[in-house]
């Protein structure tokens, strides 16, 4: 990361100005970027013996609602008693003189995070179950929430949600489309849209949904059997259809039936949970429904539909960087990425990439 990057999205003066008002005056103070997620900003602070992390949109334009951090934070404290496994939150600021935007702070978490691998302790057949148990199981948790007990009744609006939901990632996309089709098109994506208009099922009742649930946005403890120990990345949270938070996690969870993910995007699909012992989709499906007792219908909408997000989020990453407002070396390989994207939600569309 160059140091001129760093210093759009921090200013370590400012911040340790803030810190030291609200936590307390340290000898010791050090800021890093984690530079593993690829959309809101993440700082690891140490600030005396705490462990902090720092959440921050990125610099520059961003598409509405992309990329709320104060949405995240709310829904993450009010889940601090629920059953739901979040990082303990530690502060939150709307003034923007200190880094220039809303931002949020929470107790930095122990763990692993299963992004393109797995660790050496898992790598056995029961714990690789377990892997995909403990994933199913943390979504079913948030599925069950008492939204309206821990003060998110009014936390967003789930009539309609799905159809919003494929209006919302259309008008995602047409955003970048305004920078990024001067590059390249991509039809495909139109197809997609279409279709997706067309065939919104009728929702299930409306549970509390995570809008980002998948494997490497969940930290496994450091000890074994594997446990999951916290969920992060809620900035996209609300409340609406549990099936499209089941479609988006098994659209990053890789059967052995598969075609090889597209080679452009290949940072973002891990395919190691095809290994022995690892639950197939269909396995982790059959564990949801026993758990949550929604049943999990219309497979084809709701995996395209996350790809098709997916497609979104890339073209405003290609966006980004074509504007010069990032510094993450997947955002330029979406130029290519995106049209792979848009045939794999094809090839689901047409059963060509079954559950």
């Amino acid at each position: 990361m160059s140091d001129e990057y760093f210093s759009r999205i921090v200013d370590e003066e400012s911040l340790a100005g803030y810190f030291e008002s609200e936590l307390g005056p340290v000898e010791a103070y050090d800021i890093s970027h984690h530079q593993e997620g690829h959309s809101n900003e993440t700082l690891f602070v140490e600030w005396g013996d705490r462990d902090l992390v720092v959440r921050r949109p990125p610099p520059g334009e961003v598409a509405d609602t992309a990329h709320d951090v104060l949405r995240e934070y709310h829904v993450m404290d009010a889940l601090q008693d629920s059953q739901v496994r979040v990082p303990p939150t530690v502060l939150a600021s709307e003034d923007h003189s200190i880094l220039g935007c809303d931002f949020y702070v929470m107790e930095r978490v122990a763990g692993d995070v299963l992004r393109d691998d797995e660790p050496e302790r898992f790598a056995a057949p029961d714990h690789r179950k377990r892997v995909g148990e403990e994933l199913v199981d943390g979504l079913a948790e948030i599925h069950a929430v008492d939204y309206e007990a821990v003060g998110l009744g009014e936390f967003g609006y789930p009539g309609g949600f799905t159809e919003r939901q494929v209006k919302r990632w259309s008008e995602q996309l047409t955003w970048a489309f305004d920078v990024t089709s001067a590059e390249r098109e991509v039809p495909e994506l139109y197809d997609v849209m279409e279709w997706l208009t067309e065939n919104t099922p009728k929702a299930p009742e409306h549970t509390l949904v995570q809008g980002d649930y998948k494997l490497d946005n969940v930290m496994f403890g450091p000890d074994t059997p594997p446990e999951v120990v916290a969920v992060f990345d809620w900035e996209l949270s609300t409340l609406g259809n549990p099936l499209v938070d089941l479609g988006w996690m098994l659209s990053y969870w890789w059967d052995g039936k598969d075609p090889a993910p597209p080679d452009a995007t290949d940072s973002l699909n891990a395919t190691f949970m095809t290994r022995e012992g690892y639950p197939t989709r269909q396995e982790l499906v059959e564990r949801y429904e026993a758990k949550t007792g929604i049943e999990y219908e219309n497979d084809r909408f709701y995996r395209a539909l996350a790809v098709y997000k997916l497609a979104g989020l890339g073209e405003m990453f290609f966006r980004r960087y074509l504007e010069g407002n990032a510094d993450d070396p997947l955002y330029p390989e979406m130029e290519a990425g995106v049209p792979e994207l848009a045939e794999r939600a094809v090839r689901i569309i047409e059963g060509d990439e079954p559950l």
